[in-house]
């Protein structure tokens, strides 16, 4: 049996309130558009009275977007609930939610009222709302920091003033899931004309356990939850609607069938637009919609993973809008993935001697290299394909310059097994180094032509460089990959001088 789950989506309006992700008008339409598609129960479009901007937004919203409850918000007032319902008077299903702060701090220090006139003014505020539309929510501001006693008291208030959802929110971030969830069961067991109403959990992340606060509630008997996409909101932010959706589809046995409608395919895409839109980007090992969430470096894990993916996932990248699972190949990879991104890559029939010298090259490169792309081993494999006997064989090398463009570097071989060294000046790195290494091998070739290419973006990227020597009559292409843009100049240039000594050596037999 499935019971369904309510999803209150405040990434308009809690969500925006986040530090540097205010939206324009557009940009809201567009988030909330994409919220439908999501499937999304009701939006919370904005604080209608917090600024003309808010109310005009949630306005267009109302009048635009079809298919969900729109919803407004309102302090307990009779100027914001008015400007509530001047907002949402077109839209087609329309929703005032309503709050009143109810912990002794916020009483006492914020708001100046005695217990009593808080009740007095939540039931002339749900009331008012109620004159205007049938869906009203009544929130209780710092409830987990309130009395028990006295949450009850204020929420059956609200129920005979007309509200239709009680809202218990964990404003600070305070609560912990045991005593989250106790308190849920608290209000439900002992508020007068509850089981009349939607219960919803509203929790912050300040302590990083709205997620695990949420799910409480809804274990509690809550079946409405509030939360942003991504997670964003005020301070350290809201509940992440994709971990709760997530965690509710991934262990249902666990959490008796309770799951919300929502398109779970579509929670990237979401998230994605999110970013982009406020600038406010997710961690890469941020659950669900992560960079890094469905990516696998560690050898044991891609072993693992190419066996049997559910040795390592929970559920599957395209569930949630990843295209598919990825093996990253860093210095933690092992053979197995290694060699199963070079099949993939269309080199699946070298010799495993081959491999792994190609293994222990790509090993080398995760030294120097954050992240190894298909690139970078295409780079690998093909110089180590395109290699010729070294006859001269690279030992080492330094060079340096100034800015009058003078340059020094030293050089050191192997050449026919023994190890030889040389310096030499020149006009810039290469020309030094290339002079140094004409000295160790003995005969003079024309440099005609020397490119440098990115094998890949960034700034650790491996630099591709390819040369053309003219050693008399003949022409030879070398080219050498390396992070080191010089270093990979040295590798083309001994390529081309090796080739040029092969031939050299087949001609004299």
């Amino acid at each position: 049996m499935t019971e369904r789950l309510i999803v209150f989506d405040t990434t308009l309006r809690d969500g925006e309130q986040s530090p540097g992700a205010t939206m324009t008008e557009d940009e809201k339409i567009e988030v909330a558009r994409q919220l439908v598609k999501l499937g999304v129960d009701v939006i919370e479009a904005g604080f209608p009275a917090a600024s003309p901007g808010d109310l005009a937004a949630v306005a267009r919203i109302a009048r635009e977007v079809k298919g969900v409850v729109v919803c407004g918000l309102a302090r307990a007032n009779d100027a914001d609930i008015d400007a509530a319902w001047e907002a949402l008077r077109f839209a087609e299903s329309p929703r005032i939610h309503t709050f009143i702060a109810t912990s002794p701090i916020h009483m006492e220090y914020k708001l100046r009222k005695t217990p009593d006139e808080v009740v007095e003014l939540a039931y002339a505020a749900v009331a008012r709302a109620r004159r205007y539309v049938s869906d009203v929510e009544f929130s209780a501001e710092d409830a987990t920091r309130s009395d028990p006693d006295f949450l009850c008291r204020i929420f059956a208030t609200a129920i005979q003033a007309g509200a239709t959802t009680i809202n218990i929110p964990d404003t600070v971030g305070y609560a912990t899931p045991e005593e989250f969830a106790q308190l849920v069961r608290f209000i439900i067991e002992h508020t007068p004309g509850i089981e009349r109403v939607v219960v919803s959990a509203h929790c912050h992340n300040d302590l990083g356990l709205a997620t695990a606060n949420t799910l409480a509630a809804v274990q509690a008997g809550a079946r409405q939850v509030e939360v942003t996409i991504n997670g964003i909101g005020e301070r350290a932010g809201n509940t992440a609607l994709e971990e709760v959706v997530m965690a509710l589809h991934t262990r249902r046995d666990y959490y008796g069938g309770i799951l919300p409608r929502i398109v779970t395919e579509q929670l990237v895409p979401t998230s994605k637009l999110v970013q982009r839109i406020t600038g406010i980007h997710v961690q890469p090992n941020k659950a669900i919609v992560g960079a890094n969430a469905f990516a696998h470096e560690a050898g044991i894990h891609q072993d693992g993973m190419l066996k049997h993916r559910a040795t390592y996932e929970i559920m599957t990248p395209q569930s949630v809008g990843w295209e598919a699972s990825r093996l990253v190949l860093g210095k933690h990879s092992g053979r197995a993935g290694f060699t199963a991104r070079l099949r993939e890559l269309g080199y699946g029939d070298l010799p495993r001697e081959r491999v792994e010298e190609l293994y222990q090259r790509f090993i080398a490169l995760c030294d120097r290299k954050k992240t190894v792309t298909d690139a970078d081993l295409i780079a690998i494999v093909e110089e180590q394909l395109s290699q010729v006997p070294e006859r001269y064989q690279l030992l080492g090398w330094r060079a340096h310059s100034g800015s009058d463009g003078r340059a020094e570097a030293w050089v050191k071989l192997k050449v026919d097994g023994q190890e030889r060294e040389a310096s030499a000046t020149g006009n810039g790195q290469i020309d030094a180094l290339f002079k140094a290494i004409d000295r160790l091998v003995g005969h003079q070739c024309e440099l005609e032509a020397f490119h440098i290419e990115a094998v890949t973006p960034g700034e650790d990227a491996q630099g591709e460089v390819s040369v053309r020597l003219r050693c008399g009559e003949a022409v030879y292409n070398g080219r050498g990959v390396a992070t080191d843009i010089i270093e990979a100049g040295i590798k083309a240039y001994l390529m081309a001088l090796n080739r040029s000594a092969l031939v050299t050596t087949e001609v004299r037999r």
